[in-house]
């Protein structure tokens, strides 16, 4: 059982500015409700590199494994699995598409793969809003996040 969301925005910043942001796994906090515990190796990302992280309430601490699974510099494309509690798998793939010098669509791709079952339609249910939410908020956390690093190099020049 799996549930698609495909939401995609415009973000008022240089392809080149998003993708650093994207690249950089130990700065993901800026644009996913997460906290990272690490990333293997270190440096930037990279097929086969491996994020912990947590979600949830500080008080909570649901683990996250993030693996890289394909990284595209030329498409501005990147593809990630990431396996959370309860057995819900995420199987997300993020590109940025240029408009002109100074903006670029991102389109952003989760795909939710739920446990067989009666576990998997609980968990379903219990999520319905945020397999909504989640994608949209992390691609609006990555438009403020973008836009104000842009905003922050208008002001030094």
């Amino acid at each position: 059982m799996n549930h698609l969301s495909c939401p995609t925005t415009v973000i008022n910043a240089p392809i080149d500015t998003i993708w650093a942001l994207l690249m950089d796994p130990l700065s993901w906090h800026k644009v996913f409700d997460i906290r990272i515990q690490n990333a293997l190796p270190r440096g930037p990302a990279t097929p086969g590199q491996i994020v912990r992280a947590e979600s949830g309430p500080s008080w909570m601490h649901l683990k996250l494994s993030i693996e890289i699974v394909a990284v595209n510099p030329a498409a501005h494309r990147i593809k990630m699995m990431i396996q959370l509690p309860l057995r819900l798998v995420v199987h997300e793939d993020l590109d940025c598409v240029p408009i002109d010098p100074t903006s670029c669509r991102v389109n952003y791709r989760c795909d939710f793969a739920f446990p067989s079952g009666w576990r998997g339609c609980a968990i379903r249910l219990l999520m319905s809003r945020e397999l909504k939410r989640g994608p949209e908020d992390s691609l609006r956390r990555l438009k403020d996040a973008a836009e104000g690093e842009q905003r922050l190099l208008a002001k030094k020049t």
